[in-house]
């Protein structure tokens, strides 16, 4: 045997550890953190967003079933606050109300990638950025000045993540959080903004919104096994 069989050999061995070390790189599971803040849209704040934004964070965790759909649970807290102050609406008795709270959420979310999901499998189509779109189900409890409440929210919400290297995701977020109460501006020595013009209103009327604007980095854990290089596999 000479010097070339060697060579052929270890180029023939690198070469198919490389391809092994590549199909172990996709991972099912994602966890990490999250940072940014939350703001408040209410009987005090009819439209303008990022009006009074306060700090926001929490822990995310995601179960990418394939490269186009995932599923999220998150717990997050964040700070909202308000005020009667420098409002185009008259209320009733005109008493200036202000409030701050603290909220935690916990929730679960269904996600679509708008691009299959993936640095590595390019005969996929896959791409390392991808924008995305998610809703789902949760639950907020608020606390702070003598009121406490719980309620069921509904997120909707948009954003973008980037497989920034092997098994790390940095992405960034914006969700609404359209609570079925009126309560999440009430405090306990003032409970003028619970329905402060006692008008009958729909789930979706006379309501309290909260939003995140969120940054996250998730940690990619899991190898998925994939037996077959079948394309639809990955979808």
């Amino acid at each position: 045997m000479n010097s070339t069989f060697f060579k052929q050999a270890f180029l023939i061995f690198a070469i198919s550890f490389s391809f092994v070390f590549t199909k172990a790189q996709e991972y099912k599971y994602e966890i990490g953190g999250m940072a940014g803040g939350a703001f408040y849209m209410g009987d005090v704040n009819k439209s303008s967003l990022f009006k009074e934004l306060n700090p926001a964070a929490g822990a995310v965790v995601r179960y990418n079933t394939n490269f186009r759909w995932a599923l999220k649970g998150s717990l997050l807290w964040g700070k909202v606050s308000g005020s009667t102050d420098n409002t185009d609406n008259v209320f009733p008795g005109a008493m200036p109300v202000s409030f701050t709270k603290n909220m935690v959420d916990l929730g679960g979310q269904i996600e679509f990638n708008f691009f299959p999901y993936s640095d590595k499998y390019t005969y996929a189509y896959t791409k390392r950025m991808t924008p995305y779109i998610f809703t789902g189900l949760g639950l907020t409890t608020s606390f702070g000045e003598g009121n406490t409440s719980a309620g069921v929210n509904l997120p909707l919400g948009i954003g973008i993540k980037y497989k920034l290297m092997n098994r790390v995701n940095i992405g960034c977020e914006f969700s609404y959080r359209k609570l079925f109460g009126d309560n999440l501006d009430v405090t306990g020595d003032n409970q003028l903004l619970d329905d402060p013009y006692k008008m009958k209103g729909s789930a979706l009327k006379n309501k309290d919104w909260y939003s995140f604007l969120m940054l996250s980095v998730t940690w990619d854990f899991g190898p998925r096994d994939r037996p077959c290089n079948n394309e639809n596999s990955y979808y």
